[in-house]
């Protein structure tokens, strides 16, 4: 599936199930939620912390909570994920093709 087809089916699901989008504002809320829901499983999986009894533990099913709603905002804002990311990953190319390797921090 590509970006574009993911916010086609975000689309489509929010007109049939969803009766229409929250507001933005709203929106970026949820997503800062979900983003904490996830640094929680992280934390907990991979941290010191520890779960609690019937805590979720999928960082998959946070991950795609955060895409879903991302995919959302991009639908409300007229944003195309695709040329967005493609236009980031030239951004980063071009900024950072030598500074990781360059990294003293990053050699094994």
């Amino acid at each position: 599936m590509t970006l574009q087809e993911a916010q086609n089916q975000v689309d489509e699901w929010i007109r049939t199930y969803g009766v229409r989008y929250f507001s933005e504002l709203t929106n970026m809320a949820v997503l800062t939620e979900e983003v904490g829901e996830l640094a929680r499983v992280m934390s907990r999986r991979y941290g010191d912390q520890s779960f609690k009894a019937g805590e979720n533990q999928d960082p998959a099913d946070e991950m795609a909570d955060v895409l879903w709603v991302l995919l959302c905002l991009a639908n409300q804002t007229g944003v195309n994920l695709t040329e967005a990311f493609q236009k980031n990953l030239e951004k980063k190319t071009k900024r950072d093709h030598d500074r990781h390797h360059n990294n003293p921090k990053l050699q094994s």
